[in-house]
């Protein structure tokens, strides 16, 4: 699936593998998109918890999934 747009467009496909495709790609976006802001916010100095609050879950869960990146 080649941009954003399409990709939202495809969700709503009635075709099931056109429209389960399109979630997968969304899923993967939005881990890779969730990744690159985590970082952002670590580099300028936010702690686990503020990120956590603004991600709407416990600290203990997004330093879990992102304490590989060496923060």
């Amino acid at each position: 699936m080649a941009d954003a747009t399409g990709v939202a467009a495809a969700a709503s496909s009635k075709d099931p593998a056109e429209g389960l495709a399109a979630v997968a790609a969304l899923r993967a976006l939005q881990e890779s998109l969730e990744e690159l802001q985590v970082v952002n916010a670590r580099q300028h100095g936010w702690s686990w918890q503020q990120i956590a609050a603004v991600l709407q879950v416990s600290k203990q869960a997004v330093h879990q999934k992102y304490r590989r990146l060496g923060y």
